[in-house]
Formats: C-alpha cells, sequence, structure tokens
C-alpha cells in the first residue's frame, strides 16, 4: 500500500520505517528539516521517500497522524483533501506545554480529528504503545505469540486495513470497538508514557509491558 506519514517525528519515523521495511511505499512528511525526512527515507530500507504534506496524502491508502496537538491546524491545511483517507492516528491531545491532556471524558483526539477531517475515516491505533519497543516487536514479529495492541474506529474497511498494518509492525490487533473507545485508550497512554519517562523503574515498566501474558 502507499502509506503518507503526516508527523516524523519519534513515533511517526518509527512506524513509517517499519510499514516501509515491511513492503509498502511511504512518503515522510511533516518534519522539522527536510534534511531529517531525507534522512528517514534512506535509512528506512524499503520503498520510501521524502516529500510534502500534500504528496503523502495524496496517493495513500492510509496516511499515518502523528503530530503533536498544537499542529493539527497547520498539517491538515497542508495535507489538503483527506476525503475517503483512511486516517490511523497515534496522536494525544496535549496541551502545548505537554502537562494534560486537552480533550478527555466526554471525547478524545481522535473524535475531534474525525470532526476536523469529516469525510475521512479515522482509526486510533499506536498510540498506547512507547516508540522505543516498536523496533523489537517488528524483529520478532514471526513469533507464535505476538503482543495485543488494541485500536478502534468506525468504519470497518478502515478498521480492516488497519489491522493489517498492526500485524505488520509485529502486533497482534484486538479490536477494542467504536471511536469513542479512544476517550478510555488516549489517558491509558498517557499513563504509560508517565511510567516510561517519570520515576525509578518507570522506563523498565512501560517498555516491558510487550512481555506481561507471555
Amino acid at each position: 500500500m502507499n502509506i503518507g506519514i503526516l508527523g516524523s517525528g519519534l513515533m511517526g519515523g518509527k512506524l513509517g520505517t517499519l510499514f516501509a521495511r515491511a513492503g509498502h511505499e511511504v512518503v515522510f512528511s511533516y518534519a522539522r528539516t527536510a534534511k531529517k525526512l531525507e534522512k528517514l527515507a534512506r535509512e528506512a530500507q524499503g520503498n520510501a521517500r521524502a516529500g510534502t504534506p500534500g504528496e503523502a496524502a495524496r496517493d495513500a491508502d492510509a496516511v499515518l497522524f502523528a503530530v503533536h496537538w498544537s499542529r493539527v491546524k497547520d498539517v491538515l491545511k497542508q495535507a489538503g483533501d483527506l476525503s475517503g483517507k483512511v486516517i490511523v492516528t497515534c496522536s494525544l491531545p496535549m496541551a502545548a506545554d505537554d502537562s494534560d491532556l486537552v480533550v478527555a471524558h466526554t471525547s478524545s483526539g481522535a473524535e475531534e480529528l474525525a470532526k476536523k477531517a469529516p469525510r475521512a475515516h479515522v482509526v486510533s491505533a499506536f498510540g498506547t504503545v512507547p516508540s522505543e519497543v516498536l523496533f523489537g516487536v517488528f524483529e520478532g514479529k514471526r513469533r507464535a505469540k505476538r503482543p495485543s495492541l488494541v485500536y478502534c474506529g468506525d468504519d470497518k474497511g478502515a478498521k480492516k486495513l488497519t489491522a493489517g498494518l498492526i500485524r505488520d509492525v509485529g502486533f497482534e490487533p484486538e479490536d477494542a470497538g467504536p471511536l469513542r473507545v479512544a476517550r478510555y485508550m488516549e489517558p491509558f497512554a498517557l499513563l504509560i508514557g508517565e511510567l516510561a519517562y517519570e520515576g525509578s523503574g518507570g522506563q523498565e515498566l512501560a517498555y516491558r509491558f510487550e512481555r506481561l501474558g507471555r
């Protein structure tokens, strides 16, 4: 498939690289510098290239949305018409200083994104996984027992496509239901992030969670 990456930071860069290594055509876009995009494309070791958000979205079968909440308006403007596109979002609706969730309880970032791109099909996935584990999971994806990854959305076709991408990365997809379930997934993702980056032993707890249940 053609996968457009909107937001080629830590999570977008790693997932885009894995999608390319899994055989998809990937366009990296929306990073701090053009040099970073070009480096990502070179190091992906697959059919990947650097481009603009418009180029990333234009021919995409799916778009990975991985930008900070403060940049949503800008990246959507640059991406252009997303009608009919599958948008897989792993972005958390964080305040500008990353201090708290600015959308929670009665809605979610995924639902708000769906309102901003009403003709697209939004699926929430990958947001509950620390980016540091992604390469390790991908390298072990042929194991008999895979770590589970929950996702949610309202469109059946979009969810089927997303489940395939989840398997390509090395996880076993678990359908959590409609998009409104993201209201519960996003606070959990924030908790995982806090475990990963704060306190003694937090990184071990977060980075090794995929081993639970084995």
